[in-house]
């Protein structure tokens, strides 16, 4: 039996490929309104995260996220995003 090829995606934070299902999709709507995706479907732009809050802060650090979602990304998004993945846990 074949088996089934499992999608991987890079952490924005760590730069580690990994299994999709592990990582959580931040995505920007077309209105510009970034958010967390649980289940991966909304439409937009997305970056991809570890389920670890010093991922997410490297990605911010760094300014990779910025680049990704290709908006501003100032600290109260930033705040929201981290308590939206604390949450999520």
């Amino acid at each position: 039996m074949k088996q089934k090829k499992i999608p991987k995606r890079m952490c924005t934070g760590c730069m580690e490929m990994k299994p999709k299902k592990e990582l959580i999709r931040i995505v920007k709507s077309k209105e510009g309104e970034v958010s967390v995706d649980p289940t991966g479907k909304k439409n937009g732009r997305g970056a991809y995260i570890c389920r670890d809050t010093q991922c997410l802060e490297k990605a911010f650090k760094n300014k990779r996220l910025q680049k990704n979602l290709e908006i501003q990304i100032d600290e109260t998004l930033y705040n929201s995003l981290k308590d939206q993945i604390e949450n999520d846990r």
